[in-house]
């Protein structure tokens, strides 16, 4: 398995997720991403479901 995907949101860029100790954790490349900065992931496709919740305005489940 890669160390570290990139994860994408409607063609946009939403961050990477690099694998730690425990799952994925996602550092955001820009604002619009900055609420899940340092969350740690089971893995890269959780990761993107958080982010696509994000951009859809599901704040809550966001996080």
């Amino acid at each position: 398995m890669p160390d570290s995907y990139i994860i994408e949101v409607d063609s946009q860029t939403a961050g990477i997720v690099v694998r730690s100790s425990g799952g994925y954790r996602f550092f955001a490349s820009s604002d619009r991403f900055n609420r899940l900065e340092g969350q740690l992931f089971r893995n890269a496709r959780e990761a993107e479901r958080a982010a696509r919740r994000l951009v859809n305005g599901d704040v809550k489940e966001a996080a």
